[in-house]
Formats: structure tokens, C-alpha cells, sequence
């Protein structure tokens, strides 16, 4: 069943794509069908499972809404149309093995060392052994209990209306789709470390496609394109001459070195390093930031598209780079489409009963306030940047029947999400807000953080921008003489550099890290433009080239240890022991699904394993989420210690279980006499769960 509702998802999604982007290879389709359809999932689920509860009903019609959009095969020009593209890609894959070439094989080799690496990282992100659970990539230490409590919350605690998982009483406001999705499957048969890891491997996959297709778009050069993808998940700074440093003055070489990483070189505990890796602080750990990327990266790639010239933004235009074929191939392609299958019809729409069709550029503008509307319970931050940008651009590209389409499907999709989230919230939001100089560079000097946790990028991205050429600043096609970045690629990048400012002016978070949400999409935006650079570089001169391949190496070392760490297995924590997980179980058995329980606020109880609701949990949690959970937490620990007014406490919340284990031991005060004047209903290696009700 939670096959099913995935397929469904992505093929649904994928053929939506067909309204509003008429010309995309069938594997970018995929791609960004994978994340619409599971948006949409998470977002049609969750409403049919607050009537219906998260049952096999409310997932049935889910799959039914999201795929409704199959229907339009029954029409034989869809068919042939769809058929055709996946024959079209079907041949493409085989003659990349069979007919090598720089251009296909590069694009094959990319996609099978993304997924090789996905598949080990997402493979260690959870994972159970000898019946504990541990997490394999630090930076997801505390994140992952977290998401768990809410995955099992719907999933197992019927937590609808949702309340927070740990802080019982609020509205859980943290965009939770991404979670709901997994929780989905989970009802649907599939395990809860099956579910993360299909739900994750696949949205990292079609990120990878989406980075590649958004980069060729603006870039039009597929070497570029091809760097993208490594520049965007293997950021990192000047963190490898750690690595260097400790081979040089230590017993182990480099290999045994290698073997076993000590610690992780994008991000340190002193403060040294915080720019993290993408892959290991940002999309396994930020679970959300993981659907809501590539969802962004839809909307940003149909802007460019619904914005280019007419002449600029014809298929058959030029894409630089061996062995593509340019118009030739492009031109081969529309004979092909025209003599083999039978384009959809452009949708006609009646208004006061007079017939009108949408442009190109105004259905892509659909399309892309479609994919935006999705995103507030998705990811929250995208959405904002989404917005931001689009106001900016909007300025810079007139077209204002677009725009104007883009923000009123955009926001008539989103507004009720956003009143949703934002109705009776316990986050206080004067703590999102605050000047701060330098993002999260502490007491260093700012241009010298930025120097290290971003090594040579930002140097090489003024060198990007400022590098023009004669005429009118276009770029030739051979890539050796011209501006690098043509000026309305430039154009279209200057709002992307104001996030960069704003999150360096101040906070836009309670934790001044979780700017970073923000940052990282300036990041992504820069991205193509070091591409090209670098692609130019590698075009000019022999001598250029290999300064190419190492300042593409100086770029993406730091990122590649620290996945390497992952995947080398050198990293690993645990999260629950064996008498955690069996303990567990005993709550799922022994308690409501709506229980609330009174335990340690620790970040990783086993309580968050069971979907029951929690008095309060971890605190770093709440804090960042802007909770003030200061006065719960005091009551917390008088009700702990058996104070004199611990049982009107417990009354007051309506406390209906209580644990006390080692963690409660070592957390807080823990008055064991009090506990004992409570009937223990389940207990298991020196955990203990006792049902506030008096004997």
C-alpha cells in the first residue's frame, strides 16, 4: 500500500508538469513529480485524515485526489505524448551505455554516484542494530527523535488536531508535510526506518535532477550544469587543512586516516566552522528543508523559463558542451515529437462564457504559483524566500499579468495553510527576530568566517560577476570569449544576493544558526554562476583546466569528508538502547493513543517513539521553535521532586502517565517515594511507567 500511494504521488505529479511545462525531458519530469506528488500527498492526506482519522479510508481517498490528474490518460494524444517521452528517455539512458559520450555518460555517472552516496547516507541516517538505534550522520542526533515524535504521532497517537509532540496543549505549527508523508506510509505497511528511508531517497534524487535542470536552464552549458549538483551537496569550506594538519603532525596516515575521521570538517564544536555540509547538517537532519528545496527549485527554474526573451527561450536554442548536438539535436527532437505523437492540447478556459487560452509564459506562471502554494506547512522558509524573491523579480521583470497570476494562485493555496499555522501559536515572535552582525561567526572576524566556511566560493562568485567581455556581455558559444555571466542571468540573480544580507544584518530565528535556511539559498542561487567559471576555466587552456579540477576540489573537499565519514561508517551515535525500544512498545501497549505522559525533557525518550503526547520535551527543541517553556519546566521538576503541590500539578495538566527511568534520574530531581503512591503499569530494564491514578 505505501508503494502505491508513492507511485501514485509521482506519477500524478509528474504528469501535472505536462499543464505548465510543455518541453521538459521525462526525467526531469519525474523529478519534480516526485516532490509535487508528495506534497500534495501530505497535504490531501492530512486533511482527509483530521475527518477520517489516519485510516485505510482516509489514505484511499487521498490516493484518489492526488491521483486524479491520471485520468487525462484516457485521452489518446496524452498517451501518446507520455508514451513517447518515456520511450524518448528509455533510448537516452541506453545510449549513454552504449554510445558514450561527454554529455549523456557525464549526466549517468552523475546520477549513479548521487544515488550510491544517498543510498549509504539515508541507509545511516537511521538504523537499528542488535536492537538499539543509532544514527549515523552527528549533526541528526537530536533531530531525528524529534521527527519521530511527530511521524508517530499521527501514525500512532491520532494526533488530530495536531498538538506539538512536546509540548503538550500547543498547536504543532512546525511544518510537519514531509513528516506527515512518512507517517502515511507507515500506516500504509511499510516500517518506520522503510519509510524515511524511501521517503528521503527519493527527494534526494529528484533534488539532484531538479539542481541539473535548474542549472542548464539559466547556464545553458552542461558542464556547468554537470558541477552544479557537486558545488550545491558537497559545500563546505576551508575545513579539509584540518584534515591535512592532523596527517601531517600525527601517527596515522592518510588512508588509516581516512578510515576512521575523527570529527567532522564543515562544522566544528568551537565555533571555528558552521557553514556545514548540505548534505550531512542540512537535508538529513532539516527533514522539511528536503522537500521544500526542490519544490523552490521548480518555481525559480519556471520563472527563468516564463521570463526569457521570445527568441531566448526557444527549445532549439544552443546548449554549449561536447557531444549535445545543439539545435541539430533540439530540432531532431521536434521532428521527432511532431511525426511520432500528438502533442496535449493547450487547456482552453471560459470566462463569462468567452473562450481564452493561457500563453506559455502565464502557464508556467500557473505551475509555478501552484508548486509555491504548497510549500507553508512544507517548509516555511522556502515559501518566504519564494515570495521575497518573486516581489524582487517582479520589479526587474515587468510582466505583470504574470506575476500577478503567479501571487494570486500562490497565495490563494498557501493562505490557508498560513492562518492555520499562525492561529493560536505558542511561538513568540519577537524571538524570531534581533540584529546580528556576521550570522553565527561569534567573537571572529566576519570576512575572515566567511573566508573559512566558505574557502574560495564568494571569491570566485565576484570573479564570476565581474568577469565581462566585449559587445553587449553575451557569452560566444565556444565559451572562450564573453562575459561569463550574461547580463540577464545577472539580472535575474541580484535578488538572490539580498538574502545573503539579511541574514547576515540579523537573526531571522530564535537559534542565529537556523539562519542558515535562509543563507543556504543564496548559496544555491550562486551556485551556477561558480559553474560557469569554472566550466570557462576548463574550455580556455590545458593550464586552466587542472586550476579548474582543483578549485572545484578546494570547493568540495570539506563537504566530501564529512559524507564520507558517513558513509565510511566512522560516525555514530546512539539514539535509543534495547530497554528504550522495548519500553516503548510496553507504552504503545499499555497507554491511549491521545495518552499524555509525564517524562524527562531529554531529546531522546522513547516516549517520542510512541506518538503519545509529552508534558514538555527537550528544551533546545522548543527554544528554537521559539516556545517559551521556562515556567512548564520548573513545574516539571517540582512535580518530579514530589513537591507539595506536585499532585495538583499533575491534575492541573491532566497527567495521565508518568515514567521514571534513568533518564528522569538523570535529568531531574526524581522523589522515588512519590511514584510509588501510583499503580506502575508496565515496566522494563530500570524503566518504569506508572498511571497517575491513585491506588
Amino acid at each position: 500500500m505505501s508503494f502505491i500511494l508513492a507511485l501514485v504521488a509521482i506519477a500524478s505529479g509528474a504528469l501535472v508538469t505536462y499543464l505548465y511545462d510543455r518541453d521538459a525531458h521525462f526525467l526531469a519530469r519525474l523529478a519534480a513529480g516526485a516532490c509535487i506528488g508528495f506534497a500534495a500527498l501530505g497535504l490531501v492526506g492530512f486533511i482527509s485524515a483530521s475527518f477520517l482519522g489516519l485510516t485505510p479510508a482516509s489514505l484511499v481517498l487521498a490516493a484518489a485526489v492526488v491521483g486524479a490528474p491520471l485520468l487525462l490518460l484516457v485521452k489518446s494524444e496524452w498517451r501518446a505524448r507520455v508514451g513517447f517521452d518515456a520511450g524518448e528517455a528509455w533510448r537516452d539512458v541506453g545510449g549513454a551505455f552504449a554510445r558514450p559520450q561527454a554529455g549523456t555518460t557525464g549526466v549517468l555517472i552523475l546520477f549513479v554516484a548521487c544515488a550510491f552516496v544517498f543510498w549509504q547516507v539515508f541507509g545511516r541516517a537511521m538504523f537499528v542494530r542488535d536492537g538499539e538505534m543509532f544514527t549515523g550522520v552527528d549533526n541528526n542526533l537530536g533531530d531525528l527523535p524529534f521527527h519521530l515524535s511527530i511521524i508517530t504521532g499521527f501514525a500512532y497517537g491520532d494526533n488530530f488536531p495536531p498538538v506539538h509532540p512536546e509540548y503538550a496543549g500547543a498547536r504543532l505549527t512546525y511544518p510537519f508535510v514531509v513528516d506527515f508523508v512518512a507517517a502515511m506510509f507507515v500506516r500504509a505497511g511499510a516500517t518506520l526506518a522503510g519509510a524515511l528511508f524511501w521517503e528521503n531517497f527519493v527527494l534526494a534524487l529528484a533534488l539532484v535532477g531538479l539542481l541539473y535542470r535548474f542549472a542548464l536552464k539559466l547556464t545553458r552549458d552542461r558542464v556547468a550544469a554537470l558541477i552544479t549538483p557537486a558545488l550545491a551537496l558537497l559545500s563546505g569550506g576551508l575545513g579539509w587543512w584540518m584534515l591535512a594538519r592532523e596527517w601531517g603532525g600525527g601517527s596515522l596516515g592518510l588512508f588509516e586516516l581516512l578510515g576512521r575521521l575523527p570529527h567532522d570538517y564543515t562544522i566544528t564544536s568551537n565555533g571555528a566552522f558552521r557553514w556545514g555540509n548540505a548534505i550531512t547538517t542540512l537535508l538529513v537532519p532539516q527533514r522539511g528543508l528536503l522537500l521544500g528545496l526542490p519544490l523552490a527549485l521548480v518555481v525559480v527554474t519556471q520563472w527563468w523559463l516564463a521570463t526569457e526573451d521570445e527568441e531566448g527561450g526557444k527549445e532549439g536554442e544552443r546548449v554549449k558542451g561536447k557531444g549535445e548536438g545543439g539545435k541539430a539535436k533540439s530540432r531532431k527532437r521536434e521532428r521527432r515529437i511532431s511525426t511520432n505523437a500528438v502533442e496535449p492540447p493547450i487547456p482552453t478556459f471560459h470566462l463569462f462564457h468567452l473562450p481564452f487560452t493561457l500563453s506559455t509564459f502565464e502557464r508556467r506562471m500557473i505551475g509555478a504559483g501552484v508548486v509555491a502554494g504548497l510549500l507553508p506547512l512544507a517548509h516555511a522558509h522556502s515559501f518566504v524566500v519564494l515570495m521575497l524573491m518573486g516581489g524582487c523579480l517582479a520589479l526587474l521583470f515587468p510582466r505583470w499579468r504574470a506575476w500577478f497570476i503567479f501571487f494570486a494562485v500562490a497565495l490563494l493555496i498557501a493562505a490557508p495553510q498560513m492562518w492555520w499555522a499562525t492561529r493560536g501559536s505558542a511561538a513568540r515572535a519577537g524571538s524570531f527576530f534581533g540584529w546580528q552582525f556576521g550570522w553565527d561567526r561569534g567573537e571572529q572576524n566576519a570576512l575572515w568566517f566567511w573566508f573559512k566556511n566558505t574557502g574560495l566560493f564568494i571569491p570566485l562568485l565576484v570573479a564570476a560577476l565581474m568577469w565581462r567581455g566585449r559587445g553587449d556581455g553575451s557569452s560566444n558559444g565556444d565559451g572562450s570569449s564573453g562575459a561569463v555571466v550574461p547580463k540577464r542571468l545577472l539580472l535575474f540573480y541580484l535578488p538572490f544576493t539580498l538574502l545573503f544580507v539579511i541574514s547576515n544584518a540579523g537573526k531571522i530565528s530564535p537559534w542565529i544558526w537556523d539562519n542558515i535556511k535562509v543563507l543556504y539559498y543564496w548559496y544555491v542561487a550562486s551556485v551556477p554562476l561558480v559553474a560557469l567559471l569554472l566550466a570557462r576555466l576548463w574550455r580556455l587552456h590545458p593550464a586552466t583546466r587542472a586550476l579548474a579540477c582543483v578549485l572545484l576540489l578546494t570547493l568540495t573537499l570539506a563537504g566530501a569528508l564529512d559524507v564520507w565519514r558517513v558513509v565510511s561508517e566512522a560516525s555514530e551515535q546512539r539514539e535509543f538502547d534495547h530497554a528504550g525500544l522495548v519500553f516503548a512498545e510496553i507504552v504503545k501497549s499499555e497507554t491511549a493513543p491521545r495518552s499524555l505522559i509525564l517524562h524527562a525533557p531529554t531529546y531522546n525518550h522513547p516516549v517520542y517513539l510512541t506518538g503519545r503526547r509529552a508534558l514538555m520535551g527537550y528544551a533546545g527543541h522548543l527554544w528554537s521553535q521559539g516556545i517559551d517553556y521556562a515556567p512548564r519546566e520548573a513545574e516539571l521538576r517540582r512535580m518530579y521532586a514530589g513537591a507539595p503541590d506536585a499532585e495538583s500539578l499533575l491534575a492541573k495538566y491532566g497527567v495521565e502517565y508518568a515514567v521514571v527511568s534513568p533518564l528522569e534520574r538523570s535529568a531531574v530531581q526524581v522523589n522515588e517515594q512519590f511514584f510509588r503512591r501510583f499503580t506502575k503499569v508496565g515496566e522494563t530494564g530500570g524503566y518504569s511507567l506508572y498511571k497517575i491514578a491513585r491506588q
